[in-house]
């Protein structure tokens, strides 16, 4: 497409994606990887909620979380979610929907590794999205937790990784007199070529 150059440059929308993730990392005070997680509960109600987005592959955007959470728990039933990362600083966002699956477990043990010691046991210790009685009966169930897994405990079975594999992608830029850049890649199924418009504003 003859007009998309300059930030929309490129034959890789992963590639475009992750450089205009290290310009908001340039600019923005604080997060400039979280997303708004999109997923729908068993009725079609949606859910968003804001995560951070781990890494950008080759192929797929990775975050973590509980399994067991009601993100967790929608993603499994359906398989899907979407996800929009909003850089206010530099007036951009990428949008995101396609499918899910959990990362491989060893990548997951070493991205939980790498945390610190405090939120690894916090991932043992939360029953996330579950009624909680007050902040003191969790501090308490950390406290429990510390002393039974001591200072390197290994990933609990109900945390890991997600690998959103996208079959759309959208790359949106502020313009002016509300006039945005947009282009939307495409495709079927992962794996297939994709296929880039510019869309209305």
């Amino acid at each position: 497409m003859a007009d998309r150059d300059g930030i929309f440059a490129g034959d890789d929308p992963f590639v475009i994606a992750q450089r205009w993730l290290d310009d908001a990392a340039e600019t923005e005070v604080n997060d400039p990887n979280a997303i708004a997680l999109a997923t729908v509960d068993s009725d079609g109600l949606p859910n968003v909620r804001m995560v951070l987005l781990k890494e950008i592959t080759a192929d797929a955007f990775v975050f973590y979380t509980n399994y067991e959470g009601q993100k967790g728990q929608e993603i499994e039933a359906s398989g899907k979610a979407a996800f929009v990362l909003h850089s206010k600083s530099q007036r951009r966002q990428v949008r995101v929907r396609g499918l899910v699956e959990r990362e491989d477990a060893a990548i997951s043990d070493a991205y939980y590794a790498s945390r610190s010691l405090q939120s690894r046991l916090g991932a043992w210790a939360s029953a996330q999205s579950q009624p909680l009685a007050s902040r003191g009966r969790l501090m308490a169930e950390v406290a429990k937790i510390t002393a039974q897994k001591g200072t390197n405990p290994a990933r609990p079975p109900h945390w890991g990784g997600y690998r959103i594999t996208p079959l759309e992608i959208e790359f949106w830029a502020d313009g002016a007199y509300r006039l945005h850049d947009r282009f939307q890649w495409t495709r079927p199924t992962r794996g297939q070529q994709w296929e880039i418009q510019r869309l209305n504003p």
